[in-house]
């Protein structure tokens, strides 16, 4: 594996950031609400009439809510820092009530809180499967038509070059291990009931001979499909900033810590 020190905190930041983990997820976007319904349909064989498509002014709030920016943090700021003695805002989430496909915990309410826990399983549950083939089976399940797939999810590609980066195939091996806690996060807005930008800022510790740690964020669309929310199809959210959970630098960032109600 080389030098124990190339593995030190900052070359895994240029790493994660340049492979495109701090993505993590997927490239998410545009969602039209008949797309959740024939989502459901083709994985049921159900054969109710599907929804009509979202109004275009819906579609334009939306993508107005996904491209507006956020605030900015410098890449240092990923780094374990010192903890803030401010007093933090908390965001509650739902638990998970049930697995889903690829054993993404799921069954998490049609709500703003709910669509960012549904991310947040998303992301760690892909993530830490440390292989080509974990990751592909969960954006497999977890997208929506029209949506990332296995060769075009950005978590995928991450992967990839984390394992090639670390000597190792797709398959990963027993001594690469990956840690993903989801610790902030912060609900960026929403469009009807069916509609979510939340985004996630999690904790991410990965091991190849010594240890190394990150903070990495993820910004998503996220759209109900008949009975859970998945990640949606077109553009890429505006990013957050991926700052260590708990400093001043989260807080100012306007990052809120994750309890579960």
């Amino acid at each position: 594996m080389g030098e124990t020190s190339t593995w030190g905190p900052a070359r895994l930041l240029v790493l994660i950031v340049v492979s495109g983990l701090v993505a993590l997820a997927v490239l998410a976007g545009l969602v039209l609400a008949v797309v959740g319904a024939l989502t459901a349909e083709q994985r049921d064989g159900a054969g109710a009439a599907p929804r009509p498509a979202a109004p275009a002014t819906d579609l334009s709030q939306q993508d107005a809510l996904a491209a507006a920016p956020m605030p900015t943090a410098d890449p240092d700021t990923a780094l374990p820092g010192p903890l803030s003695n401010r007093a933090g805002g908390v965001l509650e989430v739902p638990r998970a009530t049930g697995v889903g496909p690829a054993d993404v915990p799921t069954g998490f309410p049609r709500t703003p809180e709910g669509a960012l826990a549904q991310l947040a399983a998303i992301d760690v549950t892909a993530m830490q499967t440390g292989s080509m083939d974990g990751v592909r089976q969960v954006i497999a399940e977890w997208a929506a038509a029209d949506g990332p797939t296995p060769q075009t999810w950005s978590g995928a590609h991450g992967m990839a070059s984390l394992l090639s980066a670390a000597g190792l195939s797709g398959a990963g091996s027993p001594q690469l291990a990956i840690v993903v806690r989801p610790l902030m996060g912060l609900i960026k807005g929403t469009v009807g009931e069916e509609f979510a930008v939340v985004c996630v800022n999690f904790e991410f510790t990965v091991t190849v001979e010594e240890t190394s740690r990150i903070a990495i964020a993820d910004c998503q669309r996220m759209a109900w499909a008949g009975d859970r929310w998945v990640i949606g199809a077109g553009a890429e959210p505006a990013p957050a900033p991926s700052v260590w959970p708990g400093t001043d630098a989260a807080l100012d960032a306007g990052w809120r810590e994750l309890r579960h109600g």
